[in-house]
């Protein structure tokens, strides 16, 4: 099973990154986990300073964009 996170604050570009994610995720046909961390924290935990960020099995892969739907498929496939 997949884990994706979503780090951010719960700001427009963190829901549609995580929009994004679930979609993509789904149309792989991925077994999967998708949990948003909003607690600056963790968020800085991850040594992420600009959000949104997507980490995919605990590695950060993407910091502060939103790529688009077919992006985020290579990038979690």
């Amino acid at each position: 099973m997949k884990k994706l996170q979503i780090l951010g604050p719960g700001c427009p570009k963190c829901i549609e990154l995580g929009q994004r994610t679930e979609e993509a995720a789904k149309s792989l046909g991925l077994d999967y986990e998708l949990e948003k961390v909003t607690e600056l924290n963790q968020i800085m935990a991850y040594g992420v300073m600009m959000t949104p960020a997507l980490v995919v099995d605990g590695e950060v892969k993407v910091v502060g964009q939103v790529p688009s739907l077919e992006d985020i498929k290579k990038i979690i496939g």
